[in-house]
């Protein structure tokens, strides 16, 4: 993955967006059950960043290469969906690795 290209970055933007997601898991009970707030605050600092990150580099990549209104629509929704991101990695983003 080579992440002087945009298209470099895009991935690793959707890997970490996808992990910072997945972190919600682990933040939200001891929010809700244990009264911790201060993890879910960090993870939901930090996956905004990467969301908004994400979704820009996703329009980025898709006006360069052309994509087509599905890949990005799917591109665009996967980043409201757990696990999605790391999907749409396989099936859409290597399709325009060149």
């Amino acid at each position: 993955m080579n992440l002087k290209t945009t298209y470099g970055l895009l991935r690793l933007s959707a890997i970490l967006e996808g992990i910072s997601y997945l972190l919600f898991a682990l933040t939200m009970p001891l929010k809700y059950w244990h009264g911790i707030l201060m993890p879910n605050k960090i993870v939901g600092i930090i996956h905004g960043v990467l969301f908004i990150a994400y979704v820009l580099l996703v329009f980025v990549e898709s006006q360069e290469k052309k994509w087509s209104a599905s890949d990005k629509f799917w591109s665009y929704l996967a980043s409201l969906l757990p696990f999605a991101t790391f999907i749409v990695d396989k099936k859409i983003f290597l399709k325009y690795k060149h």
